[in-house]
């Protein structure tokens, strides 16, 4: 009976410190990455269409705008 006793009145305690060991692994993977990969460039920001200027098929379908 002990330890059947013993495993329902861990288990809270045990899936907690479960879950604190997957996020501490998974914020030095973070960590271990980011060191790696460099500080991180700010992106261009996307660039909006004109409101102005008609949508034309040329401009559709040309792959350099």
């Amino acid at each position: 009976m002990g330890i059947h006793y013993d495993y329902k009145s861990t288990k809270g305690n045990k899936l907690m410190e479960k879950q604190a060991k997957r996020e501490k692994k998974l914020a030095e993977k973070k960590a271990k990455r980011e060191a790696k990969e460099g500080p991180k460039v700010q992106e261009e920001p996307e660039k909006t269409l004109d409101a102005s200027k008609p949508i034309t098929l040329d401009f559709l379908t040309n792959p350099d705008k």
